[in-house]
């Protein structure tokens, strides 16, 4: 049976070249799927059993971040924890135990093959072919204890792009006019619909986006922080040499507090519904990352004054 089609659309449809013809429904999918979220989140702000103090749209623009944020980001970011967890527990105490007895058998295949050179060039050559070794030995147990780096850095990215973006799309579609945001306001905000006049909340934004960054170092156990001194020491030495030396994780800081900036400039440009949004994400995500790392702080602190296992124990018996 042939569906209806209006004579309008017969006509715009027979004066289209060929190849250029599609299905209806495929042509307003995208639309409809975004219009049914936009009723869906007007429908859900009348709903909720709010005070009357409160403004419904704001109030549920939050309500929704932290819900959202609680239920897919969080179980993710856990998951991410542990595995990261494994890595340092696990497989970092297996790569130490095995770099004596692959330093001895390195130097004795360097003696065997009759490698000669100037002492620094021994050195140089016996730390390269060490490395080596433990480096690949370390995929290979990253790999057998599902722990790998690489994808345990890039779980809260990919889980958290998706939501955000579409959460954005939404709020920005619902404050194109007409819109029922004209009509409510929040803090700075005079309308949800608008960009922020004063900038307040994308100043916000941008100190709580670097807050997050810098926040790394303000957990940091005693052990962790002279281990840290110590490669700072390692790395100026090497650059007293004239060595180059590479630092990722600089470079990563570097680019996050231009990111900080940068979404300061992008959050004057866009309604009021969208920062909104964007700050309430923001601040979960900072608090998110104080808790989770106090609670590692503490157990970091736990297992370094809990007693090591006695080797004498067997003596004892005798």
């Amino acid at each position: 049976m042939l569906a209806p089609c209006s004579p309008r659309r017969a006509i715009n449809v027979l004066h289209l070249p060929y190849g250029k013809v599609k299905p209806r429904s495929f042509q307003r999918r995208t639309f409809v799927s975004i219009e049914t979220l936009t009723n869906g989140f007007l429908d859900l702000a009348i709903a909720l059993p709010l005070p009357p103090s409160f403004p419904p749209y704001s109030t549920t623009i939050i309500i929704c971040t932290v819900v959202s944020r609680l239920i897919w980001t969080v179980p993710f970011s856990i998951w991410a924890k542990q595995r990261q967890r494994r890595a340092e527990e696990e497989v970092m105490p297996i790569i130490n135990s095995l770099k004596p007895g692959v330093s001895k058998l390195v130097l004795a295949e360097m003696q065997k093959a009759g490698i000669r050179g100037t002492k620094e060039q021994i050195q140089a050559a016996h730390g390269k072919r060490v490395k080596q070794l433990l480096t690949t030995r370390q995929k290979q147990l990253f790999s057998e204890y599902h722990c790998s780096p690489g994808f345990t850095m890039a779980i809260p990215i990919i889980t958290q792009v998706p939501l955000f973006m579409g959460f954005s799309i939404v709020l920005n579609r619902l404050s194109q006019a007409p819109t029922p945001f004209d009509s409510e306001s929040f803090l700075t905000l005079s309308t949800l619909a608008h960009a922020d006049p004063t900038a307040t909340l994308p100043i916000a934004l941008g100190l709580i986006t670097l807050a997050n960054v810098e926040s790394s170092r303000w957990f940091m156990t005693d052990a962790q922080r002279e281990r840290q001194e110590k490669v700072q020491k390692w790395k100026e030495d090497r650059v007293a040499r004239g060595e180059t030396v590479i630092e990722p994780q600089k470079i990563i800081k570097s680019a996050l507090r231009l990111i900080s900036v940068g979404r300061i400039v992008v959050a004057t440009m866009v309604p009021g519904g969208v920062i909104l949004y964007w700050v309430t994400s923001a601040t979960f995500g900072l608090v998110q990352t104080w808790i989770m790392d106090y609670w590692e702080l503490r157990r970091k602190r736990k297992l370094a004054l809990a007693p090591a296992p006695s080797k004498k124990a067997p003596a004892a018996k005798q």
